[in-house]
């Protein structure tokens, strides 16, 4: 895990070249502490901090070269020792390092740009052909890895983080407003390609970017997840091949040179991450971190850790639960580390648990972020399933789930009733209409002008699934792999999400319903193929955590009590006697719209502060 930086500008004189690399490298200087490495031909720089994850040796340093091509690489390729053992079996290549990276070089030489098709990780990169003249970029299947660029002309500046590229001549501090509002509306911080910045630009995920001689630059898809169930398996074939495929991403991601930790929350994915690593590999031991909060408002979910480290004594639990402090004195770091005005505040939790994995010293930790996306974790996956059904004609089943959901969640007569008329709703309408619809609705003061600037592309497959790739792809999961990017690079560790290699992901795709969503229970097939691994209490939960704050209610009026004291002259679009009025209210003990006030005051400061790298 690393930092990339560089550029390609002809009108950038040779004196500036190494000053303006260096300060882009310095502003990541987070994302790598072990090295730094720079390249430089003729107008073409390439620039990286190094995280060393394998091969420590110095021979793993970056830009590396390899015959024609040179390369800066952020991620990793776990199926490396594979494709480097293919490579020498088959095309004769011969390898002087232990890393990835010169693996990709070599994939590179063999099946140009289409050797990213046969990798299995995470990644973003740049490689300069120097035989062609070309800059061949490459982003992973799901932005795990961020890549972000100013093109203009032919001057092309590239950065894995926003603030990479605040030093480059090209970059402007003019905001984007549609990613403002759907920030402020969705809470969407990642979509397509936008950025907070109107001339920064993100590399969507599963997109190659070339940059020719001349400038002309070409994005193209090499990826995309089908939503169509192709698979009609018997259920105990289903869990089998669930379970199979959820091994083989965790044998891969254990692969590192250094010690490998876990993020527990004490939730269904964390646990399973866990608890089924210490299953496979009973004598090896492992650091996993939680976060709790006490008092009132507070998440504690110790009980449920507790129950993951009584199954397997190898594993040593730390916690830590942050005081309101604590909150006050990291909030302008973690703001600047984002990149965005955060939607929320549960990225503050991750903020610490990756603080406490740092302070023991790890580099590598497992995360369980994808799995509520792709198997329904979410309640509102009910509604698109329930609804589903219902325009299939099927309306005994639809009616026996919305019942079993019902008597899951102990709904109310009332909130039956709204459950049932959500689920009509998601059944008749398309993701981009109830998207829109909440877009235009949420913060009605905004002064839109009924123009909707996104596009979500109409998909096959059932109504569940359809909603699912949405989250996957449009919606929840860009957002919340942005603040796993953040959070964890903030404290140079290399957070590795083993629910998202993407054969795993493919495959419950193609896999019915039923396998996600049954009788009122989520994550089914994860569910049964974790019997026998995970704790009973945890397998049976039903509730719906991660690592969440106490946040936008306790902490706006403690520790962040002083967003509430900004003036929001300078946000000329909102209508800012509504927003003082809104305020009002909840400093007088309304908390009804505390998530709405939060967007608000926050992303008032972020627009005056964010781009300020805290002192000290």
């Amino acid at each position: 895990m690393c930092g990339i930086a560089g550029f390609i500008d002809k009108r950038l004189d040779e004196q500036s070249r190494p000053r303006v690399l260096e300060s882009m490298l310095e502003s990541i200087a987070h994302r790598g502490p072990d090295a730094r490495g720079r390249h430089f031909d003729g107008d073409i720089a390439l620039g990286h901090n190094r995280l060393s994850i394998l091969d420590l040796s110095a021979e793993g340093n970056q830009p590396m070269c390899r015959g024609s091509a040179w390369i800066v690489f952020n991620g990793e390729i776990y199926n490396y020792i594979e494709l480097r053992d293919l490579l020498k079996r088959e095309h004769g290549m011969q390898f002087s390092t232990g890393t990835d990276t010169e693996v990709i070089l070599a994939a590179y030489h063999v099946w140009g740009r289409d050797c990213v098709e046969r990798f299995v990780g995470m990644w973003s990169f740049a490689l300069w052909d120097t035989e062609r003249r070309q800059l061949f970029c490459s982003r992973d299947r799901f932005g795990i890895k961020p890549f972000h660029y100013i093109l203009q002309g032919e001057r092309f500046y590239f950065g894995s983080e926003v603030k990479a590229l605040y030093s480059c001549p090209l970059f402007s501090a003019d905001v984007d407003e549609f990613q403002v509002l759907v920030g402020l509306q969705l809470g969407w911080n990642a979509w397509s390609d936008h950025t907070y910045y109107k001339e920064v630009k993100t590399l969507p995920a599963g997109h190659n970017l070339v940059w020719y001689e001349g400038g002309m630059v070409e994005v193209y898809s090499y990826w995309t997840l089908s939503t169509i169930q192709s698979s009609a398996a018997e259920a105990q074939d289903a869990v089998d091949g669930f379970r199979e495929r959820f091994d083989e991403s965790l044998r891969l991601h254990m692969r590192s040179d250094v010690e490998v930790g876990a993020c527990l929350s004490g939730g269904l994915d964390s646990s399973s991450i866990v608890s089924r690593l210490c299953r496979l590999n009973p004598s090896q031991r492992m650091k996993a971190f939680t976060i709790y909060y006490e008092g009132n408002g507070g998440v504690d979910e110790r009980p449920w850790v507790k129950e993951v480290l009584n199954a397997y004594p190898n594993v040593e639990g730390f916690t830590h639960t942050p005081s309101d402090d604590e909150v006050a004195e990291v909030f302008a770091d973690a703001l600047w580390h984002a990149d965005v005005p955060l939607s929320g505040s549960s990225p503050f939790s991750q903020y610490f648990v990756m603080q406490l994995a740092a302070r023991q010293g790890i580099k590598v930790l497992l995360d369980g972020q994808g799995a509520d996306e792709m198997l329904g974790g979410y309640m509102h996956s009910f509604y698109r399933l329930i609804g589903g059904l219902m325009v299939q004609g099927r309306f005994p089943k639809a009616i026996q789930e919305w019942d079993a959901h019902s008597r899951m969640q102990g709904f109310s007569l009332a909130k039956r009733t709204d459950s049932w008329l959500k689920s009509v709703l998601a059944g008749l309408r398309s993701e981009q209409h109830l998207y829109a619809f909440e877009y235009l609705n949420y913060l009605p003061f905004v002064g839109l002008d009924k123009s909707v600037p996104f596009s979500i592309a109409d998909q096959q497959g059932s109504r569940l699934n359809r909603f699912l790739h949405t989250l996957t792809t449009v919606s929840s999961l860009p957002t919340l792999l942005q603040f796993e990017d953040r959070n964890s690079m903030a404290f140079s560790i290399e957070s590795r999400v083993p629910f998202l290699d993407h054969r795993l992901v493919e495959y419950v795709f193609s896999l019915q319903d039923s396998c996600k969503i049954n009788r009122g229970v989520t994550k089914q097939v994860l569910r049964q193929s974790m019997v026998g691994t995970l704790p009973e209490a945890i397998a049976g939960r039903k509730d719906k955590k991660g690592f969440v704050t106490p946040g936008e209610v306790r902490w706006l009026r403690g520790p962040l009590r002083f967003l509430l004291d900004q003036e929001f002259n300078s946000v000329d679009w909102l209508n800012r006697k509504q927003i003082a009025q809104l305020i009002s209210q909840f400093r007088k003990g309304d908390d009804t719209h505390a998530n709405l006030v939060w967007r608000l005051v926050v992303l008032r400061w972020w627009l005056e502060h964010g781009r300020s790298a805290p002192k000290g």
